[in-house]
């Protein structure tokens, strides 16, 4: 599959997410989380962003299935989700191991880190283990 090509702003995601950790955006003056990575808050505008790790833990805020990609690499179906992690910010992403008729909107999921190189290694969710 095309994988995302990091850039001088993206290039902290990326690496956490080599690392095993799912990392955001932050405002140092309101406290608001940025994702996808920006050269500034949305919020207040503040240029004072930082780097902050997640939990990697959320839930389902909503989902589709593509049952006809838009480029024949892909294998489908596959599920597409926007996760609400529990620090409140959101993320698009595709959940893994769960059958199209099986995913339900506040299904608790966690990331799932994938290297699919030796510089991209992409986050995927999957349903969290009951504890």
């Amino acid at each position: 599959i095309p994988l995302p090509r990091p850039t001088a702003l993206s290039r902290p995601h990326w690496d956490g997410c080599r690392e095993g950790t799912l990392r955001v955006q932050r405002c140092r003056d309101c406290q608001t989380l940025v994702f996808i990575p920006q050269p500034c808050c949305g919020n207040c505008l503040s240029e004072r962003l930082e780097w902050v790790d997640s939990s990697g833990r959320g839930t389902i805020y909503s989902y589709t299935t593509v049952y006809r990609p838009q480029q024949p690499v892909f294998e489908t179906p596959y599920t597409v989700v926007i996760v609400e992690l529990e620090e409140g910010w959101h993320m698009l992403s595709n959940l893994l191991g769960v059958a199209p008729d099986d995913v339900r909107i506040g299904a608790e999921v966690e990331v799932d880190f994938h290297a699919m190189s030796d510089e991209i290694t992409l986050p995927y969710f999957k349903l969290r283990s009951a504890s």
